[in-house]
C-alpha cells in the first residue's frame, strides 16, 4: 500500500472524507477507486459511490479476494445508507465468510454490523439479534463498537426493553466520544433521544396522558387491562390476546376500552367499526357475530357484556380498563415512522420493511405528498421519498414488531 493510500485510508477511519479525496480523487487504480467511493459515500453521493466500489471490486478481481471483500461490504453499506433492502444478503455473507478466512475481524465484524442493521429495519429482530452475535471485543475501533451499541439500542428499544436500550447508548456514547468522529456522536445523541420523547399515549376514561417507552414497559399490572393500539394486543401482566390480524374485533375492542366503564350504543358500534355512516338490520347481525368472536377471543382477559342500548367491557380481576395509543393517530403512521429517520426511501423498500404491497405503499405515499407532509426526489424509479423527523415524537411504536414473548 503506497504512502497515499495509507492516508486516504486513515484519513477515512477518523471520519474527514475531504481529506481522504485530496490523495485519491485522480487515481483510478483499484485501490484508489475504493477509497474514493467510500469518501464520496461519507459525503452523501450513494449513486456515484455504489458506481466507484462496483468499478473497485471488478478490477481487484478474484486474484484479490480480500480486497474485493472489502468492496462488497462497503457497497453493501451504501445499499443500506440509500434504503436498498433489497440487496443481496448471500453476496455479504460470503464476503464476511471471506474476511474471516483471511483474518479480518474487523471488517468481519462490520459485515455483521449490517446484516443485522438490515434486519432491525425489518422488524426482524430474533434474526437481528442473532446476526448481532456478542459484544465486540475492546480491541476493536470505538466507531465499530459504538455502531455495535447502537444497533443493540435499536433492538430494546424496539423490544421496549428500556434498561437494557439506555444501557447500550451510553455504552454507544463512549465509543463515539472515543472515535472522535463528531457525526457518530451526534448520530448516538439523537438516536437517545427516544428514550426521553414522548413513545405512546396512555387513555383512560378520556383522559390522554403522554408516556416514554421506560413508562410505557412498567405499565403491565395485574390491576390493569391494557388494549394496545400501538401493537393491537389486548394484554394483563400474564396474558397477550394479539388481534393484529382482526382488525375490526380490535377496533370494537378499543370503542370499548375507550368508552369504559360505560357502555357503548350498538349504532355508534356499528358505525365506527364497520366504517359506514348507516346501518341496516344485515349490520345489526354483523355486530352481534363480531361480538361473540370478541367475547370468545377474550375469555380469559374480560367479558363483553350486552346492555340495553349497546355493549360494555367488563374485565376480570382488573380494576382499570386503559388504551395505549400511539403518539400521533394517523392512518399513515408506519410510512411516516420509517421515513422519520431522515433517509430517502423508494415506494419498494417501504413495501418489504413493512410486509404490505409496494401499491398499497404508494397510495400512502401519494396521500402524504397530496398533504405537504413528505416530498419526493427523482422520477421514475429513482424516485425516493423523505420527510423530517416528527419533532417530540419517538416513532419507535410506530413500528411493525412484535412485543416480547408474543
Amino acid at each position: 500500500m503506497d504512502s497515499l493510500i495509507a492516508a486516504a485510508a486513515r484519513a477515512l477511519a477518523a471520519g474527514d472524507p475531504l481529506a481522504a479525496l485530496n490523495g485519491v480523487l485522480l487515481r483510478e487504480d483499484a485501490p484508489g477507486l475504493a477509497l474514493r467511493g467510500i469518501a464520496m459515500a461519507q459525503l452523501g453521493d450513494l449513486v456515484r459511490a455504489k458506481q466507484l466500489l462496483r468499478r473497485a471490486a471488478r478490477a481487484f478481481g478474484p486474484k484479490q479476494p480480500l480486497a474485493r471483500a472489502r468492496c462488497i461490504v462497503a457497497e453493501a453499506e451504501v445499499a443500506l445508507a440509500s434504503r436498498d433492502l433489497r440487496w443481496p444478503e448471500q453476496s455479504l455473507d460470503e464476503a464476511r465468510a471471506t474476511l474471516e478466512v483471511h483474518g479480518d475481524r474487523i471488517n468481519a465484524a462490520h459485515a455483521r454490523n449490517l446484516a443485522a442493521r438490515r434486519l432491525l429495519l425489518l422488524g426482524r429482530l430474533d434474526d437481528a439479534h442473532e446476526a448481532l452475535a456478542d459484544r465486540p471485543p475492546a480491541s476493536f475501533p470505538p466507531a465499530l463498537r459504538a455502531t455495535h451499541e447502537l444497533i443493540a439500542a435499536g433492538i430494546a428499544v424496539r423490544c421496549l426493553d428500556a434498561r437494557a436500550a439506555r444501557d447500550a447508548f451510553e455504552r454507544a456514547a463512549r465509543a463515539a466520544r472515543a472515535s472522535g468522529i463528531a457525526a457518530l456522536m451526534a448520530e448516538v445523541d439523537d438516536a437517545a433521544r427516544s428514550l426521553v420523547e414522548p413513545a405512546a399515549h396512555l387513555v383512560s376514561q378520556g383522559q390522554a396522558t403522554p408516556l416514554t417507552l421506560e413508562q410505557v414497559q412498567a405499565l403491565s399490572s395485574q390491576q390493569r387491562l391494557i388494549v394496545d393500539a400501538c401493537r393491537y394486543v389486548v394484554r394483563d401482566a400474564n396474558r397477550t390476546i394479539p388481534l393484529a390480524t382482526r382488525p375490526v374485533l380490535f377496533a370494537l375492542a378499543r370503542i370499548l376500552a375507550d368508552a369504559w366503564p360505560q357502555d357503548v350504543a350498538r349504532e355508534e358500534l356499528i358505525h365506527k367499526a364497520f366504517r359506514t355512516k348507516f346501518s341496516d338490520e344485515s349490520h345489526r347481525v354483523r355486530l352481534r357475530v363480531e361480538i361473540g368472536r370478541l367475547r370468545a377471543l377474550l375469555s380469559t382477559l374480560a367479558d363483553v357484556t350486552a346492555t340495553k342500548r349497546g355493549f360494555a367491557l367488563m374485565p376480570d380481576g382488573a380494576h382499570d380498563v386503559v388504551v395505549l395509543a400511539r403518539p400521533f393517530e394517523d392512518k399513515h403512521a408506519a410510512v411516516l415512522a420509517l421515513l422519520a429517520d431522515g433517509q430517502l426511501w423508494s415506494s419498494s423498500a417501504l413495501a418489504l420493511a413493512l410486509g404490505a404491497s409496494q401499491r398499497a405503499v404508494q397510495r400512502a405515499l401519494d396521500a402524504l405528498a397530496s398533504a405537504g407532509r413528505i416530498e419526493a426526489v427523482g422520477e421514475g424509479r429513482a424516485r425516493r421519498w423523505m420527510t423530517s423527523p416528527v419533532v417530540g415524537f419517538a416513532t419507535t411504536l410506530l413500528l411493525p414488531s412484535p412485543l416480547p414473548n408474543v
